[in-house]
């Protein structure tokens, strides 16, 4: 069993920001594979299914951001799975622009607060994740204000390229393929640049 967990914050009013990415790559996911809900389990959304030959189970925590963790760790207990092997964490990254992915196999929280909290909880950082870039916020922008609000039209479309290669390298992980999707995506993007006279 893997458990793939996108992080977000529950609640109409937080549907399509910036914060939500981990939410609409797991509805990704959900498109593309099947997966049934099967309702609320652990403080967390749920659905089970197959994935590339692999049982996964899908989950957005309830907890609100800042306490991703406490579903999490009710989900890895639970299932009895090993988070450094059977657990994906997918979610937004300030210092990635729009269109970006990171994959990485552990690292520290880098300042957000759901991967502070799951940190936290499982008492590891050794887990595997997908940053999907959300870009910098502007100067003087409050940062709350800022991972809450909306993206513009030019960031949506860079956006939606890179749920679907986010989909794709989680179903290399699922594979334990990790390394292939690290080579594979971790590649920086380039902002398109303005043509010259």
């Amino acid at each position: 069993m893997f458990i793939i967990a996108g992080l977000g914050n529950p609640g109409k009013r937080y549907e399509n920001t910036r914060h939500n990415v981990g939410f609409d790559a797991i509805d990704e996911l959900v498109d593309r594979y099947r997966i049934p809900g099967s309702g609320v389990s652990h403080k967390a959304m749920v659905g089970k299914g197959i994935m590339e030959g692999q049982k996964v189970l899908l989950a957005k925590p309830l907890t609100y951001m800042n306490l991703s963790g406490e579903a999490i760790r009710g989900l890895v207990d639970y299932y009895k799975i090993d988070p450094e092997t059977e657990l994906l964490v997918i979610y937004d990254d300030i210092s990635l622009e729009p269109g970006n992915i990171r994959i990485r196999k552990k690292g520290s929280a880098g300042g957000h607060n759901g991967i502070k909290s799951i940190i936290a909880q499982l008492g590891t950082q050794n887990f595997q994740r997908i940053r999907i870039g959300v870009g910098e916020k502007p100067k003087n922008w409050d940062l709350a204000d800022y991972v809450l609000g909306t993206f513009g039209k030019e960031d949506r479309p860079l956006v939606e390229e890179a749920l679907g290669n986010a989909a794709e390298a989680a179903a290399m992980i699922v594979q334990r393929k990790i390394d292939e999707a690290m080579n594979r995506f971790n590649r920086t993007k380039e902002a398109p640049k303005p043509d010259k006279e």
